[in-house]
């Protein structure tokens, strides 16, 4: 693949072909080329963000205005997380068909640009997190340690998707925390649940890999599971459903939470079905339907939220 050409997975006719030759490079090792990533990142935070609203009343402006927050750090911290993994897994890159046409492997950007572009994305997340109370700024920092050893766990165990499910859903805490200021067992329940979802759809993504992972010794657990994926992906995304079905238990969501939760195990369900797990583009394409699972999750916990809060106002004095 020639130098400064798009990875295999990119997004066909993306925004980032009509920018300044000089800045794709740039662009793609932050996956702009991609923004499945900034969906999945982001979701998660608009998860406890909701659910951390149930009950209080909290001022609508203030919502959306954390919501903006949660989506631009999303897509600072998503970036320089992906900048951070290329950095490191910039050999194994070099020696797999999908990622060596990806900016530092081919070439097209050093090193050293790309760790003074992670410090300019950093600290974009840091001015983000700053406007946050002091709990949710200690547990953003603390979100720092799985993004930074993630990139080093696929070398040494089977589960790095377990790794990269407690990073990118560390949001669902976050978004709690931004309300309450401290942590309890619902927001524990959403980011377990969260994690076993994470697995679950990078179980389907690492299938697209694992001729080359298993050549360059790379684990994964879609190495791992084999022959079992499909059954282990029932066990996955049903502990996600049970553990968001407890979380809406605790806070005695509206029934309408329920009923979206049903919707999503259905869609959840049509994607064991319906891959192909020795089919690359047919991984891709499953992969990237979780934008829509975590869109039908976000808008059941709102509807779980606003319609319980409204039959409480009914009986407000």
């Amino acid at each position: 693949m020639a130098i400064g050409s798009k990875p295999a997975d990119a997004v066909r006719k993306s925004w980032v072909e009509r920018m300044p030759a000089a800045a794709q490079p740039y662009l793609r090792l932050a996956r702009f080329d991609r923004p499945i990533g900034f969906w999945l990142l982001f979701w998660p935070c608009a998860f406890g963000l909701t659910l951390g609203s149930h009950g209080l009343h909290v001022p609508v402006s203030r919502l959306l205005f954390y919501a903006l927050l949660f989506a631009i750090g999303a897509i600072a911290m998503r970036a320089a997380g992906c900048v951070w993994n290329d950095i490191t897994d910039r050999d194994i890159d070099a020696r797999v068909a999908r990622t060596r046409g990806r900016p530092l492997p081919s070439g097209a950007v050093s090193v050293r640009a790309a760790a003074v572009f992670l410090v300019v994305l950093a600290l974009i997340g840091l001015a983000v997190l700053l406007q946050f109370n002091r709990f949710t700024v200690l547990l953003g920092l603390a979100s720092l340690i799985p993004v930074a050893v993630y990139p080093f766990m696929k070398r040494i165990t089977h589960w790095p998707q377990a790794v990269l499910g407690i990073a990118f859903n560390w949001g669902a805490l976050m978004g709690w925390a931004a309300i309450h200021g401290d942590l309890a067992i619902p927001p524990y329940l959403l980011f377990v649940g969260c994690i076993a979802w994470t697995i679950g759809y990078d179980t389907i993504y690492a299938h697209q890999d694992k001729e080359d992972d298993a050549i360059v010794g790379v684990k994964s657990t879609a190495l791992m599971f084999g022959a079992a994926t499909k059954p282990m992906l029932w066990l996955l995304y049903g502990g996600a459903i049970v553990c968001w079905t407890l979380a809406g238990l605790q806070l005695k969501l509206h029934q309408a939470y329920y009923i979206g939760l049903a919707v999503l195990a259905f869609q959840l369900a049509g994607q064991i079905t319906r891959v192909k797990l020795d089919n690359a583009t047919s991984c891709l394409s499953v992969f990237r339907s979780n934008r829509e699972a975590g869109a039908i999750l976000f808008l059941s916990l709102l509807a779980g939220v606003a319609l319980e809060r409204s039959v409480m106002d009914q009986f407000t004095f």
